[in-house]
């Protein structure tokens, strides 16, 4: 009787033991599966670069914003800034662009000096379900870095990897 109760003794303890320091043991391997994910991310984000960059100026042409101009080029940065939603834990890119527009014919801003001046923004890119796409979202006036900061309750930095998400400018 007394092995039975120093067994289950120490087994409650066991069991205590894994529920507390469970998550802490497992921590090591879910960061080596998240580095996995996220590097085979990466390289697929790189290796459809140009198809996505082809998207990106459709859609975002297509939108109609800014009102009355249409976009008559989009030149994007090398580098891309990796960030998650905090929401959905989608992963983001996103990638510094230059945009050039023209005024649309009526659309009220034609006699506007300032149409033609080149605009700074940033394109956002999302990972779901292992494919890299585009809406042609387009945060005018923000780097990707100062996105991040300016929509902290919706974004989050992923960061440690790789080298280029630790590039500023």
């Amino acid at each position: 009787m007394g092995k039975i109760l120093v067994c289950s003794v120490v087994f409650s303890i066991l069991v205590l033991l894994v529920s507390l320091y469970g998550r802490r043991l497992a921590r090591p391997w879910r960061e080596a599966r998240w580095r996995k994910r996220f590097a085979s991310a990466v390289q697929a984000f790189h290796q459809a670069r140009e198809r996505l960059e082809l998207d990106f100026f459709q859609q975002a042409a297509f939108s109609g914003k800014p009102r009355g101009l249409a976009w008559t080029k989009c030149d994007f940065g090398d580098r891309a800034v990796w960030a998650r939603e905090k929401a959905t834990g989608e992963l983001i890119a996103l990638v510094p662009v230059t945009i050039s527009f023209e005024a649309v014919p009526g659309g009220g801003m034609e006699e506007v000096e300032a149409v033609h001046n080149l605009r700074a923004a940033t394109a956002v890119f999302h990972h779901r379900q292992d494919t890299w796409g585009s809406q042609g979202r387009v945060l005018f006036n923000l780097s990707p870095e100062a996105a991040i900061e300016h929509f902290g309750e919706r974004y989050e930095w992923v960061e440690d990897f790789p080298e280029e998400n630790k590039e500023t400018g």
